[in-house]
């Protein structure tokens, strides 16, 4: 299992903004794809964006596209996730992970969008 940290949330109001970061251990975050999901109360988790291992290619929900971005910088084995023009209904855990491979989850980081 490789340890994911996920860090960065917090409370924001509606139409702020928040950068979230992942950083992961050892040396497979370089040659696989990543992914920020989230899981907000009473609902199944949900994969919000993903990022190829490159760097190169991203996917986004329909939910969040044109308002989120996905990045990653390999050489700090770090991904980050900017989240802007924020909703309410962006109220949740996020969390990362890899997109491919079974990996055991973090402990996420809360994000609260109340005004």
């Amino acid at each position: 299992q490789v340890p994911l940290v996920e860090v960065g949330g917090g409370l924001a109001q509606p139409g702020g903004s928040l950068r979230l970061t992942c950083i992961v251990s050892g040396s497979d975050f370089v040659t696989n794809g990543m992914g920020w999901y989230r899981q907000a109360p009473g609902n199944q988790r949900e994969l919000v964006a993903s990022i190829s291992s490159s760097g190169f290619s991203a996917t986004y929900a329909p939910s969040v596209r044109g308002r989120f971005s996905i990045s990653r910088d390999n050489a700090k084995n770090t991904m980050y996730l900017q989240m802007n023009s924020l909703k309410p209904e962006d109220t949740a855990v996020y969390y990362c992970n890899f997109i491919s491979r079974n990996n055991a989850w973090g402990q996420g980081t809360q994000v609260v969008v109340s005004s």
